[in-house]
């Protein structure tokens, strides 16, 4: 672990940001242009004394899980990623089997929406980053591990947990559209990529999936227009608009209603009171 390099990366970095590059405000009495530690900490969910240490040349080597946190928070490049793990000491990871990375143009974008569901995934379902309504209709995945990160997974095998979210007559659709995605990956990245071993691990346990599986649909498009349940305020008709990656790896999906509609005033309601329950849920 080389040290002084890992600071002086990191105080760089830092200092070339500004608060709206992340989607901060950059407030009154800044002194100077770039993030602040704490900024830094919050966006990477970790505390403020472990990244000022690492700033300060004191820190504990970091983890990848920790490294993986703070590319994220600098918006590195896929090379800056990879030398930040480096001087660290660490080896640069695989990038066609990380899962921690999030490409820093869609970042960019979702850190301009704040009134909107909006949250990137990657080609697995693979929730990578949302914003406060995306977590308020759809569920916070920020502490999911291992597979369980995946809606696919999640789909299949915690279908009362992930179904109800979707009319009960859209779920037959929802399903093949879960399995036509995987099968595209898999076409894409081959069978002993994640995408071979995510079928692998739901063939094993999910019949549903693997009589779906073996249909052979494939599919990269997302449903234009959808129904979604949210427990408190009910069905809301959104629009699902998709931007991806230059390669396809991750997908910024952005949920939108039409102007002065039901649906319009439900997600203002939701971006309003974000993850907070609801008054008439707390009796």
């Amino acid at each position: 672990m080389n040290r002084d390099a890992l600071a002086d990366f990191l105080v760089r970095h830092r200092e070339a940001l500004r608060p709206g590059d992340v989607g901060l405000s950059a407030g009154v009495r800044r002194r100077a242009p770039g993030l602040r530690r704490e900024e830094v900490a919050q966006l990477a969910v970790m505390s403020t004394d472990y990244y000022t240490r690492l700033e300060q040349r004191r820190g504990p080597q970091p983890s990848t899980q920790m490294l993986g946190s703070i590319s994220r928070a600098l918006r590195l490049t896929p090379d800056e990623r990879d030398y930040l793990y480096r001087v660290a000491g660490h080896s640069a990871p695989d990038r066609a089997a990380m899962t921690d990375y999030v490409a820093p143009g869609l970042l960019r974008v979702l850190d301009r929406l704040t009134d909107t569901p909006a949250f990137i995934i990657d080609a697995l379902g693979q929730t990578l980053v949302q914003n406060d309504p995306a977590r308020a209709l759809l569920g916070d995945a920020s502490g999911l591990t291992g597979w369980e990160r995946s809606g696919i997974y999640r789909w299949f095998l915690h279908a009362e947990q992930e179904r109800w979210r979707y009319p009960e007559d859209d779920r037959d659709r929802q399903s093949r559209a879960q399995v036509a995605s995987l099968r595209a990956a898999y076409g894409r990245m081959g069978p002993r990529s994640r995408a071979g071993e995510l079928v692998r691990e739901l063939t094993g346990l999910s019949q549903e999936f693997t009589q779906l599986w073996e249909a052979h649909e494939v599919s990269r498009r997302f449903e234009d227009h959808k129904v979604l349940i949210h427990p408190e305020i009910g069905q809301i008709e959104v629009d699902c608009q998709a931007l991806f990656t230059e390669d396809e790896s991750q997908v910024l999906l952005v949920l939108t209603a039409p102007p002065r509609s039901e649906a319009a005033s439900k997600l203002t309601l939701l971006a309003v009171l974000g993850t907070q329950e609801f008054a008439a849920g707390q009796g």
